[in-house]
């Protein structure tokens, strides 16, 4: 099977399978023997009860679209044709003769505005009305994206078709008559507007990507079978990709726009295309719901999820819909249907009272590391602490990308990110050398700090082990700052982390770089040379961090790959040496005070910025021979 991965039988079965399936888990759901129609098992019911039955479907590949739509308060059948083919005429009339045959309320047909539905869809109910079966026909073209004159193209019909499905259902189930919920999805469609954005190509069985796009492309207004949008634009943050979309459709250059209008009730859908995570999702959608209520538009209820697909396309689609009472009301009314999620319905007259309910005030029991009594240190000292903690967040910023590639070979591949999240954090609380925002003249109190810092920035196992190290070694450190006392915080630190943690060393970890460290420090302490013991003890926890790429994994998300990939270091143990080296050159500089005023005299002067020379670039080098390991 060519065209990527996909788990099918066979390719000429996978609609059939599909259905099968969708029956299989739903009871109140059947299939018409010889074709691919999904149909309500009630249906005698439904005829019985005088109620309108209503048809609608498609190419496959649009899923839950339009076959898990089929339910009580939705639709009464689906026809389906091949993936992103319409359905056979003679599929169609055979689902008109059963849902209308012996009804007297008639059947509406729901249709995508696409000319092979248009043409089989149109077809089948001409021939179902020479059969003397009452049949009428909506077209849903609601696409804002094409400026579209060509009245055999025309609008495509888009997500929005879901919830003419609804409306149309609710009004069915009430026992409405077909003229009358001819007019009201007509007029549905008309206050309609919706625009797709894609990231990726779908992926058809059998055929392979519908088109190609580049790494840093998204396409603007594509179609739900990968059809040209408007145009191809370089990917953009989530806000920006939202105000692009609703730009264009609310554009009144733009002739199949949505005219906007203030201080009128809408009801957004929020759009999977097939391919985009949840996460992705809800960020678009926060975005929407700020557009549209910066625009005096007032969102009353929000649909987010996966209604109309395109295969597994990575993307999605926004669609806003006017609301009144009619649409309200059968929005709102019940249905079993298996594809329907209901929206969170959102109260509030105005954008403004609706904005405001989305935030609750957090209540901070944390205690304010400021407040902690410690030891003092010296001006010169103090100083020096600065450098090496601004020194160390740099270093770590800059080797993001390194990190990420060893992390790849290990773990989740955003080790260097997380990680950095701490170091830019870090970095924007220290403020500038003549006026620190963080207590760098105590120790004690600076350790509780950074702990508070990277617990909240960076989250996860990384915050929580870096906190916990920090917290464990602020204790010694409140009464004493000697390098004893140094030696005796970093034991601490470790033993935290092996407690919570439970990694040991040789389990190819942080830990492994962090105990050689210490052993090192506390080996040599006695020399009477603190930053010389210092030096050593980071080239031995660089050393061993190179080490931990001949080491079986026995903790971490490491643990869960094969030995057989864990061929370079551990990319933890690796920025355990990175900050401990960009730390101990800053402290090396500022003692060796001949070296520093011939080489960066501009960095002891308070105006400079300790970030602006070329040192950071001769120390990521020093601190970083990652840079050997990583698989171009």
């Amino acid at each position: 099977m060519s065209g990527g991965k996909h788990l099918i039988n066979e390719l000429t079965d996978c609609v059939r399978d599909s259905l099968e399936g969708l029956v299989a888990v739903n009871p109140g759901l059947q299939l018409l023997e010889g074709h691919n129609v999904i149909l309500r098992r009630d249906i005698d019911d439904i005829k019985t009860e005088g109620k309108v039955t209503l048809i609608s479907g498609g190419g496959s590949g649009h899923e839950p679209a339009h076959a898990a739509y089929v339910g009580p308060g939705m639709l009464t059948a689906a026809v389906c044709g091949a993936v992103f083919t319409s359905p056979t005429p003679d599929s169609i009339v055979a689902t008109l003769q059963v849902v209308g045959d012996g009804s007297s309320a008639g059947t509406l047909m729901i249709v995508k505005n696409y000319t092979g539905d248009r043409l089989n869809f149109g077809l089948a109910a001409e021939r179902a009305k020479a059969q003397g079966l009452k049949t009428e026909m909506v077209v849903v073209g609601e696409d804002c994206a094409l400026k579209s004159v060509d009245k055999t193209a025309g609008r495509r019909g888009l997500c929005g078709t879901v919830l003419v499905h609804k409306i149309a259902g609710a009004l069915a189930e009430q026992g409405a008559s077909l003229s009358y919920i001819v007019s009201v999805c007509q007029k549905a469609v008309d206050d309609m507007g919706t625009i797709g954005l894609s990231l990726s190509p779908c992926s058809i069985p059998g055929v392979g990507p519908s088109f190609q796009l580049a790494d840093d492309e998204m396409e603007l207004g594509l179609g739900i079978h990968g059809e040209a949008g408007v145009k191809r634009i370089k990917v953009l943050p989530a806000d920006k990709a939202v105000s692009t979309m609703l730009d264009h459709m609310t554009n009144e250059e733009n002739n199949t726009h949505l005219k906007l209008k203030s201080e009128i009730p809408v009801v957004l859908i929020v759009n999977n295309l097939g391919g985009s995570s949840n996460l992705e999702l809800n960020i678009m959608a926060k975005e929407a719901v700020n557009w549209l209520e910066s625009h005096s538009m007032v969102v009353e209820c929000v649909y987010c999820g996966v209604f109309m697909t395109s295969l597994n396309m990575a993307g999605i689609s926004l669609t806003v819909l006017y609301m009144d009472d009619v649409r309200r009301n059968a929005l709102h009314a019940p249905t079993s249907a298996p594809g329907w999620s209901f929206p969170l319905w959102r109260n509030g007259t105005t954008s403004a009272r609706a904005t405001s309910k989305r935030f609750i005030s957090s209540i901070n029991i944390t205690r304010d590391p400021q407040s902690s009594p410690g030891r003092q240190i010296d001006q010169v000292t103090a100083g020096m602490l600065y450098k090496a903690v601004a020194y160390a967040a740099e270093a770590v910023g800059n080797c993001e990308k390194q990190l990420n590639t060893l992390d790849r070979r290990s773990g989740d591949g955003d080790c260097g990110t997380t990680l950095k999240r701490g170091a830019d954090a870090i970095a924007k609380a220290l403020g500038p050398p003549e006026c620190p925002q963080l207590p760098v003249n105590c120790p004690h109190r600076l350790m509780l700090s950074l702990a508070n810092i990277l617990e909240s920035s960076m989250g996860g196992s990384s915050g929580a082990l870096y906190s916990l190290m920090l917290t464990a070694a602020s204790g010694p450190l409140a009464s004493d700052t000697s390098t004893e006392a140094w030696c005796t915080a970093l034991e601490l630190g470790v033993q935290a982390i092996m407690k919570y943690g439970g990694a040991e060393p040789g389990d190819r970890t942080m830990l492994d770089a962090l105990c050689s460290a210490h052993q090192t420090l506390k080996e040599n302490i006695a020399m009477n040379d603190p930053l010389k013991a210092f030096g050593l003890a980071v080239q031995s926890a660089e050393e061993m961090a190179q080490n931990t790429a001949t080491m079986k994994a026995k903790a971490g998300r490491a643990s869960y790959v094969s030995s057989d990939h864990l061929t370079l270091p551990d990319p933890g143990a690796h920025a355990i040496g990175i900050w401990m080296r960009a730390a101990y050159e800053a402290c090396k500089l500022v003692l060796d005070k001949g070296r520093l005023n011939d080489l960066y005299g501009s960095l002891i002067d308070s105006q400079h910025s300790i970030n602006s020379c070329s040192l950071l670039k001769l120390m990521t080098i020093a601190c970083c021979p990652a840079s050997r390991y990583i698989i171009k």
